[in-house]
């Protein structure tokens, strides 16, 4: 179907009525009409007794012929030869109105046919004249104007014709109230439909109209319309702060930067280029929130640039797989990315530099990587993600302004005590964070506490275990000078018959004991206090080993510190 209903070189487009069937409704008999006017057709129902009130108006105000219409019956009148005969006298009753009013209907005609939903004059003369009477009270109460995408179609065909503002002579239909209106409006809302409207076949996707009759634009709203199509809008640039374009828009750069198409190389109107630049578009400047959700955007264009001054940015419900471009939005603060396709965050923190509240719910990430760098993230959604390991929220756990979290319904969820794991992984600052929308307990920081310790222990024994292994290097490496001092110590012999050479072993254990003796006395104690043996024990194995070092480790902790 094609969008234009209006005819060519500005004339009026072919208009007919035609009475289809009928259909019997309780105890009367209804007429289905269809009205066509150039591609655009729509079906009205109407009984007799309609039909009667309408032609008594005409007659009384247009002085129409009375016998026009066909009489009416009082027997028979359900009957189905009457009503098939009917159904053909009324349809040349409105054909022959139709003739009679060619360029603008009687307002009571205009309603009989539905003119004033779906005909380009009928449309404009009812805005007209509803703006006429509440024009100045919406103006002055600040309320959000709602109009559809069809009205404004015929408002911008009504301008394109260049016809009379007021073709019926009704001061009221004066096509300068809309212009008028408009022109002061601060707040709009353009709200059309996924389907067709009504009961036409107009898609309202489809139409394409003007916005530069709006001059004082400070917030507007726009729904299920053809991005494309939409002309004018930039001329909101110098006023526009909140813009709202959802179920309309195949990318970013339509809506913001629709002159683009027209030129090779472009750039924000003070940036500087190094490559040739054929445009130099003006920046949206005092545009602050932009919601860009529901739409099937792909890519965060460098059409980004165009707008500086963003601080609430929402792209949810699109098809974006990169986080990209975002550099060049310093007032970033708020930005939803949630139901998009996005699998990496890598580098995001180089993008996001001032990020409060992200939310990346809805997406297909199964590592945090790239969010440990985000120091100013205070609001955090990653729901419905498929995240499942908890090592992977330590990469969160360090950020210092974080204070709510949402992790439900990834796979990482469902492992036991899945909350008390999380909020361990955000150390002595378990207590000021929110999980999942639900406050943290006394029972659950009781129990981070407990997971703090183990992994404190673990890092502990951890430590240990390294600081093992590196006196142990160490004592290889000197066992040769260490050898010849510890074979003069005097052995405890294993057999009372017999002594026994002292082993490899056995002097690492010498030398490691000998190690403990001085790191004691460096601590402060005295030799004369706490002695400690300079003598070779034999350790029947590893373990034993370990644990006379772990003593003389606890030995010097419990020493007190020599003032």
């Amino acid at each position: 179907m094609e969008a234009a209903a209006g005819g060519e070189d500005g004339e009026e487009p072919p208009r007919e009525a035609r009475v289809l069937g009928s259909e019997l409704v309780e105890t009367y008999t209804v007429y289905i009409i269809q009205v066509s006017v150039g591609n655009h057709q729509w079906t009205v129902k109407h009984r007799y007794s309609d039909f009667h009130d309408l032609h008594e108006k005409l007659v009384s105000e247009k002085k129409i012929d009375k016998n026009l219409l066909p009489p009416k019956k009082m027997i028979g009148k359900n009957s189905k030869s009457l009503v098939e005969k009917r159904q053909k006298e009324l349809e040349v009753y409105l054909q022959t109105l139709l003739i009679k009013f060619p360029v603008t209907a009687p307002k009571v005609l205009s309603h009989f046919l539905h003119f004033h939903l779906y005909e380009i004059n009928g449309i404009t003369a009812a805005l007209a004249e509803e703006l006429f009477h509440k024009g100045e009270q919406l103006l002055m109460a600040g309320e959000v104007f709602t109009i559809r995408p069809l009205q404004l179609y015929a408002v911008t065909q009504q301008l394109l014709q260049g016809k009379p503002t007021c073709a019926n002579g009704d001061a009221k239909t004066d096509l300068g109230h809309i212009l008028d209106f408009t022109c002061r409006l601060k707040y709009l809302k353009v709200t059309g439909t996924g389907g067709p409207f009504g009961t036409s076949n107009i898609q309202e996707h489809l139409l394409p109209f003007d916005l530069s009759i709006f001059k004082s634009l400070h917030q507007i709203e726009i729904n299920h319309c053809g991005g494309k199509l939409i002309k004018g809008l930039t001329s909101s640039k110098h006023a526009l702060a909140t813009m709202s374009v959802r179920f309309s828009a195949t990318s970013m750069k339509e809506i913001l930067v629709p002159e683009a198409s027209e030129f090779d190389q472009w750039e924000p109107e003070g940036a500087t280029s190094s490559c040739p630049v054929t445009a130099v578009i003006p920046t949206w400047r005092t545009l602050t929130t932009l919601d860009m959700s529901h739409n099937s955007i792909s890519q965060i264009d460098e059409s980004v640039k165009l707008i500086p001054k963003i601080e609430f940015l929402d792209l949810s419900h699109n098809g974006v797989s990169l986080v990209e471009n975002l550099q060049h939005l310093y007032n970033l603060v708020h930005l939803d990315l949630s139901y998009n396709k996005l699998t990496s965050l890598e580098g995001v923190h180089t993008k996001l530099g001032n990020i409060k509240t992200l939310n990346l719910a809805g997406n297909q990430l199964e590592t945090l990587c790239g969010l440990n760098k985000l120091y100013s993230l205070v609001n955090l959604d990653l729901s419905n993600n498929k995240i499942e390991q908890i090592d992977e929220v330590k990469n969160i756990g360090n950020l210092p302004c974080l204070e709510k979290v949402v992790l439900s319904s990834n796979p990482l969820s469902i492992i036991p005590d899945y909350r008390t794991k999380v909020l361990a992984q955000f150390g002595d600052r378990a207590s000021e964070v929110c999980l999942d929308n639900i406050v943290t307990t006394e029972k659950e920081l009781d129990t981070v506490e407990v997971l703090k310790a183990i992994q404190k222990a673990k890092e502990v024994k951890y430590k240990l275990s390294n600081s093992d292994k590196k006196i142990s290097e160490d004592s290889r490496l000197t066992a040769a000078s260490s050898k010849s001092n510890c074979s003069s110590l005097t052995v405890r012999p294993c057999s009372p018959s017999l002594p026994r050479p002292v082993s490899s072993s056995q002097e690492i254990i010498c030398e490691e004991t000998v190690l403990a003796s001085s790191f004691l006395q460096s601590s402060g104690s005295t030799p004369t206090d706490h002695t400690v043996p300079q003598r070779c024990f034999e350790i029947p194995d590893s373990r034993c080993k370990n644990q006379v070092i772990l003593l003389l480790v606890e030995w010097k902790n419990l020493l007190p510190v020599n003032r």
